[in-house]
């Protein structure tokens, strides 16, 4: 009996210490797989000018406040906008009827005006003509002076010539415009609906809207400031993507590709854990930053990366210290879309 006892003690102190030392072989190979990351949170940040020059009339945020694409920041004074676009718009509709005039014509009663002004010129032509050829008689008669008769001409070619322009008159007003005002009125309507457009881009440019989605993170700006096109107004934090700037020794370079999955950790929420993956790898080897804790001699070359993370409730911050660990033996799961990686 002592002997079955024996043998069983031997037995089941063998399988301990098979399954010891398959959990030491195991934990040798899961830290041999694992890659350990120390960074820093970064993001990308903004500067955000007006588009034109005048005083800050209103700022319509705070420093901290989550902003929205498209959301209204800033406004600045407008009168002086106003008043161009007024103007602009007067002269846009004096374009506007010019053109409406010329490509109308002349009207019927300008027409007719023409035809009664020119049948009374070829009636008082007629009248000096035949007043002349009768004169002509009279002069062989010794009835009347040359100079009556040389005056009886002049006035038959004065109505002549009256007449004449008075018919080319006549013809230009049934005619109409002539297709080269009308191809200028039309260039100047285009103009001034292209100063009408100007000025209302003025006017908009007056607004400062967000980019994109972030938070703002310093006024520069106060309203009765002067603002300009090179003067930042304020800062905006964009807060999709938040990624981790890393550096990777070199012997480890063949280990990671872009996709591989990585997971998170900080300080602030160390019961926490944030999924991400590897989105860049410099293509090229720079010394080890003296700002960066690593276990591996500094001198060491290093390559740049960048491990996205997915941030929902916006607890990655700027310049936040977190430990990155990638699980070299997980097969690689290409992400290019923060939105869909992190819904998972």
């Amino acid at each position: 009996m002592s002997k079955k006892i024996i043998i069983f003690s031997i037995l089941t102190l063998a399988v301990v210490v098979g399954g010891y030392h398959y959990q030491q072989q195991q934990k040798q190979n899961h830290d041999e797989s694992m890659i350990t990351l120390y960074g820093n949170v970064d993001i990308r940040e903004a500067q955000l000018a007006f588009n034109s020059s005048e005083h800050v009339q209103k700022l319509l945020v705070q420093e901290g406040d989550h902003v929205k694409k498209g959301q209204l920041l800033a406004t600045l004074h407008t009168e002086i906008l106003d008043a161009q676009l007024l103007q602009a718009q007067a002269q846009l509709l004096t374009s506007q009827q010019t053109l409406s005039k010329l490509e109308a014509g002349n009207r019927k009663e300008e027409i007719n005006k023409a035809q009664a002004e020119f049948n009374a010129a070829n009636a008082r032509k007629k009248a000096a003509i035949d007043s002349y050829e009768r004169l002509k008689p009279l002069l062989r008669k010794k009835l009347i002076s040359p100079d009556d008769l040389e005056k009886s001409q002049s006035l038959a070619d004065s109505a002549k010539a009256e007449t004449e322009a008075v018919r080319q008159m006549f013809i230009l007003l049934k005619a109409g415009p002539r297709k080269e005002d009308i191809a200028i009125a039309k260039a100047v309507l285009a103009s001034s609906e292209a100063t009408v457009q100007l000025a209302k881009q003025k006017l908009n440019d007056a607004n400062l809207y967000a980019p994109a989605d972030g938070v703002i993170r310093n006024r520069i700006l106060e309203p009765g400031d002067m603002a300009f096109p090179q003067t930042p107004v304020m800062t905006l934090a964009f807060i999709d993507p938040v990624w981790v700037r890393a550096y990777l020794p070199e012997p480890a370079l063949g280990k990671i590709k872009p996709g591989s999955a990585a997971t998170i950790h900080t300080d602030s929420f160390p019961d926490k854990i944030y999924q991400g993956w590897v989105g860049y790898i410099s293509p090229t080897a720079e010394f080890t930053p003296k700002v960066v804790q690593t276990e591996e001699l500094r001198t060491r070359l290093v390559y740049s990366v960048k491990i996205f993370a997915c941030n929902p409730q916006d607890e990655l911050r700027l310049g936040m210290p977190v430990t990155v660990q990638i699980d070299t033996a997980k097969p690689t799961a290409v992400q290019h879309d923060t939105t869909s990686v992190c819904k998972q």
